[in-house]
């Protein structure tokens, strides 16, 4: 794949679709491109966080990890960015990211994800969006699961 397809590929990414071409394309270009097949885990939870990940093709699980064994919480699909909070947050990860397909990813590493931001701050707002979703879900998800533990 060539250089202008991943910069395409990444304006297609909400939170990186108003940055401009060349930043792009220095995102693109010190990006890794990773395949993983079915099955192989992008990242670990616990594991430290050095890297975002942008699903090019195929698509992902992200499980949790609990005392009644892994819970998936979400699919992710092309276009979504995973693993963003560990390197906000400067902490380990917070969930799986498992490979539900054959995936093509651009892995961005730590120093490249906060120089980005550092750039073009709007970006923090896209990533707080998409954070903020998260939570939104998460937090209807878990109502959902109490109302059903006080019903029975």
């Amino acid at each position: 794949m060539y250089l202008r397809d991943e910069v395409e590929m990444l304006r297609q990414v909400p939170i990186f679709s108003a940055i401009e071409t060349p930043k792009l394309k220095l995102l693109a270009f010190t990006s890794e491109r990773k395949q993983f097949r079915s099955g192989a885990s992008l990242c670990r939870q616990g594991d430290r966080g050095d890297a975002a990940f942008v699903i090019l093709a195929g698509s992902a699980e992200v499980l949790v990890h609990s005392a009644d064994g892994d819970a998936k919480v979400a699919d992710v699909y092309p276009n979504s960015i995973v693993g963003e909070i560990a390197i906000l947050c400067d902490t380990s990860r917070t969930a799986t990211v498992r490979a539900a397909t054959n995936m093509e990813v651009l892995r961005i590493g730590k120093e490249q994800f906060v120089r980005l931001i550092d750039d073009n701050p709007y970006i923090a707002i896209g990533v707080m969006r998409v954070l903020a979703g998260r939570l939104i879900h998460t937090t209807g998800e878990l109502t959902t699961l109490r109302a059903e533990h006080l019903a029975t």
